[in-house]
């Protein structure tokens, strides 16, 4: 008895021990189950505050004389109010990309997380000197290819409106087309308001017959909202009669975008969205109200002043369009 007495505690302090074990287990399944729920929420905290910006894009031709003057500040300003996308512009066919080699360019564009979607530039027809414009032609590919990008887009161009102007430039179109493609790239046409006029010689709308008889392959539109309006004719429409042939779009108003309410911008990218397209690039031109407005002493806005104007009315539209949920 006296030996059994001698054992009797060490089974009560194992029960104790296994109290204490089950009492210590249970808090750590408790506190596993908080961390996990706390990190869940963490987690899903963390995924809101990280979503992806939207890719809102601008044409520098939009604050061009500052992107002359500093293109680097010019760039940082863009970038702070939001633009990650970019369409440059390339007047004369200059080999250096506002006044910097393209590669230095680019490497100030990567740094602030900019995108490189196009680039403008144009040179017009010579067929005496085919060799030589297609020469030159190359040469700005050569520029484009070293930006980045995937297209390359003539903002303007002279010609007759007759039939045979037109079919002349659409094939010349094509053949410089064909060569953007040997650089990975694609070549673009943007429209101005007269494109929508009727050819002098038939019925046929100008831009509706230079679409209709350029290589799809070769080449493409970027569709200028703003002056298309202008020229009587409804974006939209354009989009569901050329779903594969506008692949990019310039977003423009008189100044600020969605100002005037004069543009249907909703159903343009809803449309946009539509057609399996996405690149587009905010355009700002200088109404001539604000060249003609004047300080209080009288004299006319000094052209700091303009270029100060052109980045609130840039900055406005960049949260125009991030707060727009039609914009992706």
């Amino acid at each position: 008895m006296r030996l059994q007495k001698l054992h009797d505690p060490l089974p009560k302090q194992t029960q104790s021990l296994k109290l204490m074990t089950k009492a210590i287990s249970l808090k750590a399944l408790v506190f596993t189950l908080l961390a996990t729920a706390m990190y869940a929420v963490s987690s899903c905290s963390s995924t809101q505050q990280k979503e992806p910006a939207k890719q809102i894009g601008i044409q520098l031709y939009s604050v061009m004389d500052a992107m002359n003057q500093d293109p680097q500040g010019s760039l940082q300003k863009l970038a702070d109010m939001g633009y990650n996308v970019l369409e440059l512009v390339q007047w004369g066919g200059d080999p250096k990309v506002f006044g910097m080699p393209a590669e230095e360019f680019k490497a100030i564009c990567d740094s602030l997380d900019f995108d490189i979607i196009s680039t403008h530039s144009s040179i017009q027809e010579d067929p005496e000197n085919e060799e030589d414009v297609m020469a030159r032609w190359r040469s700005l590919f050569e520029i484009q290819k070293a930006c980045g990008g995937e297209y390359f887009v003539i903002p303007s161009y002279r010609v007759g409106y007759t039939t045979d102007s037109i079919k002349q430039m659409a094939d010349y179109f094509n053949r410089v087309g064909k060569i953007a493609k040997e650089y990975g790239l694609k070549l673009g046409y943007h429209n101005h308001a007269r494109e929508y006029e009727k050819l002098k010689d038939s019925d046929d709308v100008m831009w509706e017959y230079l679409v209709e008889n350029t290589d799809p392959d070769l080449v493409c539109y970027e569709l200028d909202v703003f002056w298309c309006t202008k020229g009587g004719k409804s974006p939209v429409e354009y989009l569901k009669k050329y779903p594969n042939r506008i692949e990019l779009l310039h977003i423009k108003d008189d100044f600020v975008i969605g100002e005037s309410g004069n543009i249907d911008f909703e159903s343009i990218f809803n449309q946009f969205y539509n057609n399996g397209m996405s690149g587009y690039v905010v355009e700002i031109e200088t109404p001539a109200e604000l060249r003609e407005q004047t300080n209080p002493d009288g004299s006319k806005l000094s052209k700091d002043q303009i270029n100060d104007a052109k980045f609130d009315a840039a900055a406005k539209s960049a949260d125009y369009l991030n707060n727009s949920a039609f914009v992706k």
